[in-house]
């Protein structure tokens, strides 16, 4: 397939792929009458740089991921990123639960009512999950 349609594939324009070649992340396809043509195994690197990149990854993390030979060092890494994830997911409840009490909060002034006072305590203690 060509850069056009993989990229069209993703949802990303073709100058990324291009990008991601240049970071060493995506190798460069064979060229079939000087444009770049594409096989299945491109597929599959692209769908793991898009979803890493949605999971947090920044480009330099997943070209050390995909360039270590050590399966277990992959693994590593990406406990170490399963981690950061985690503890990342927990923070964005948390302010989810924040922003649906203001939105919902039956106070006249939120910032006066009891329950926002209990959350933004947490936020200074930076619990992700004030009990009740």
């Amino acid at each position: 397939m060509s850069i056009g349609e993989l990229a069209a594939r993703f949802g990303v324009a073709p100058h990324v792929l291009r990008h991601w070649e240049s970071a060493d992340l995506l190798q460069p396809a064979a060229r079939v009458n000087g444009r770049r043509r594409y096989q299945q195994e491109h597929v599959a690197r692209v769908a793991m740089i898009v979803r890493g990149k949605e999971a947090g990854f920044s480009l330099r993390q997943l070209a050390e991921m995909f360039a270590t030979p050590e399966p277990q060092h992959r693994r590593e890494l990406l406990q170490e990123h399963h981690a950061r994830l985690v503890k990342r997911i927990a923070l964005t409840e948390a302010a989810k639960e924040l922003i649906e009490h203001v939105l919902n909060c039956p106070a006249e002034d939120f910032i006066q009512c009891p329950e926002f006072q209990r959350l933004v305590e947490a936020v200074e203690r930076r619990v992700p999950f004030p009990p009740t």
